[in-house]
This record gives structure tokens, sequence and C-alpha cells, in this order.
């Protein structure tokens, strides 16, 4: 009996080399399903990111009219006769406008302009009153809509310029 307790225990010791190539095998296996699946959930926390920072600012935006429509109403404000009511920069929103007693403030609509996580350094594509729904040119008169400049295609096949 004593001669089988050293041959059991050198062997349970280590592992074989055909143990370790499997098992390496298998993790290779793991890694290779995994990789493409956190590739795409990063884009879709991404894409998830740009669809918040466009209510954000499509919010802000309407909210900015709203208040201009009623300061005109309430003859807070005389507006000017090609004044749309909507911000003439995205500044606008996060400085915020004085609607001449309004509020007892200057209302501000977002505390910092929230940015496109798909951006190459282009910026928020712009919109004005009087653009097309789907021009890609700015009239730089005010700014009505807001939309990614990025020409990447999203994972159900739309253009993120298109949101």
């Amino acid at each position: 009996m004593r001669s089988r307790k050293p041959y059991l225990l050198r062997h349970a010791l280590g592992f074989t080399l055909i143990e370790v190539v499997v098992t390496l095998g298998i993790l290779g296996i793991l890694v290779s399903a995994v990789m493409p699946l956190a590739e795409v959930t990063v884009q879709r926390t991404r894409e998830l990111e740009l669809r918040r920072a466009l209510r954000t600012l499509r919010i802000a935006i309407d909210q900015y009219k709203e208040d201009f429509d009623l300061a005109v109403k309430n003859k807070n404000i005389i507006p000017e006769a090609d004044q749309t009511g909507y911000p003439v920069s995205l500044d606008a929103l996060v400085q915020g406008a004085d609607w001449q007693g309004l509020y007892a403030f200057p209302r501000k609509y977002l505390r910092r302009l929230p940015e496109d996580p798909f951006d190459d350094g282009q910026g928020w594509g712009l919109r004005g009153y009087r653009d097309a729904p789907d021009s890609t040119s700015w009239d730089g008169k005010d700014i009505y809509d807001v939309y990614s400049k990025s020409d990447r295609i999203a994972l159900d096949g739309t253009a993120y310029n298109s949101w």
C-alpha cells in the first residue's frame, strides 16, 4: 500500500500536456464567441447615448420655443419680423435666455451640451426652421432640429444621421 501513495501523488500534482491543450482550445473558442458580443454591446450602448442626446437637445429646443411664444403672448418681448422663436445657437440653450420678466432669472435649458458618441470631430448637424426636413445644410438663422453627422450605420440598418 505504501508504494501506491507516491505514485498517486506524483500524478495529482500537475496536468498533462493534453489536458492543457484541450483547456486552452476550449478557452479560445469561448473568447472568439464572446468578442463579437462585446463589440455589439459597446455599439448598442453608444446608440442609446446618441438617442438620449438627441432627445435632450430636441426637448430643450422645444422648451425654448414654448417660452419664446409665451413671452410674445404675454407681451414681455416684441419679436422681429423674421424671428421664429427657435434658438440661434446651441450655446443659447446653455447660456439661457432672458424673457423680460417671464421668469425672475434668465432661464437655462441645458447644463451642458451633450456630445455625439459617434462624433468624429464634426459636431452636431443643425437644421433651421426654413430648412427641408432632411436637409444637411443649415441656413444659420435658427435651430429647429439637430442630427448626428456620422456616416456610420446603426445595428438596425439605419444611418445615424437619419435619426
